[in-house]
């Protein structure tokens, strides 16, 4: 498994937008921005589902996904590939369904987490420009 660094986690931290993407079985993509994401530790990162139609038909025949991230102003990002597992009970999930109604209330717009994507992360690739982009960092 890779790690998330220090600085890594304050350039995720910033984000308001991460890009997803995911495949089918037959290798079509779909990629997706998604805004209710949270650090769960260092090499697992979580997204609430409200709204996937293909990505969760992807994500159920081949778990492999990406996700994007970066900041604009020094131009620095990460890609993080991993595995994804889909929850729709447990703990994770009962927490990720709590911290989406709140989510909900505080922006006065109908939200409901219909599932947890877990993503244990396998590697993070550098997408900053210039002779670093797509090296493998971690």
């Amino acid at each position: 498994m890779a790690m998330l660094s220090e600085r890594m986690k304050e350039i995720f931290l910033k984000q308001g937008i991460f890009v997803l993407g995911t495949a089918d079985l037959s290798g079509i993509p779909n990629v997706v921005p998604v805004g209710a994401v949270k650090i769960l530790d260092d090499e697992t990162i979580l997204v609430s589902d409200q709204f996937f139609l293909k990505t969760l038909k992807n994500l159920k025949e081949n778990p492999n996904v990406a996700m994007s991230f970066w900041e604009a102003e020094k131009g620095e990002g990460y890609q993080i590939k991993g595995t994804a597992s889909i929850l729709t009970e447990g703990r994770i999930y009962e927490e990720t369904v709590e911290w989406i109604r709140k989510f909900s209330r505080e922006i006065g717009h109908p939200l409901e987490s219909k599932g947890a994507v877990v993503i244990k992360i396998n590697a993070i690739y550098s997408v900053t420009p210039g002779s670093s982009a797509g090296q493998r960092v971690a």
